[in-house]
């Protein structure tokens, strides 16, 4: 039974040895690959300068001779904003993950003013009710119970102000 053990740790050192040689040979060979690659030399000042007159060539000859006719931006501004081509953008959703008592949620803010909970976990000694409001809508509710029978659950109410998601703590409930 000792030879087994024995062979064990043999064939584990085996194993160990040829998985650090091979990826010191990896490591080798990419950095190898990397000096012959052609944008891994510096270039002098002379070279700086052909390199960039042969791009300048390139982009003058492939320039149009008219400009194209502008078209409607989609570039994300902020909300209710004109973007450079003049159309107004809607800004995206925001999403907080918010703090109470009873645990923690991520609620995301939507441009139309409602609240929807992403995702929501407890805190140590508490557990969610499964009767949770996640939304979309003005507001979502969670409802947070404390492991200890005697104490009383924590109801909170989540609604999206201008700065992000807030929570509002409502009258304990007795189930």
């Amino acid at each position: 039974m000792r030879w087994r053990s024995a062979l064990v740790t043999a064939a584990w050192i085996a194993v160990g040895t040829g998985a650090g040689g091979l990826g010191a040979w990896q490591l080798a060979s990419a950095d190898a690959g990397s000096s012959a690659d052609a944008h891994g030399r510096a270039l002098d000042d002379a070279a700086v300068r052909r390199a960039l007159a042969a791009n300048t060539h390139s982009a003058t000859a492939a320039e149009p001779t008219e400009p194209p006719a502008p078209t409607p931006s989609k570039t994300p501004g902020p909300q209710g904003t004109p973007t450079a081509a003049g159309s107004r953008t809607e800004a995206a959703p925001r999403t907080d993950t918010v703090r109470f008592t009873g645990g923690t949620a991520t609620a995301e803010c939507r441009p139309d003013g409602t609240v929807y909970l992403v995702s929501w976990s407890p805190a140590n000694g508490y557990a969610f009710d499964e009767d949770v409001v996640r939304g979309p809508s003005a507001v979502a509710h969670l409802e947070a119970e404390p492991d200890a029978d005697e104490a009383e659950d924590r109801s909170y109410d989540i609604t999206c102000t201008p700065t992000g998601p807030r929570v509002q703590k409502m009258g304990d409930t007795d189930d």
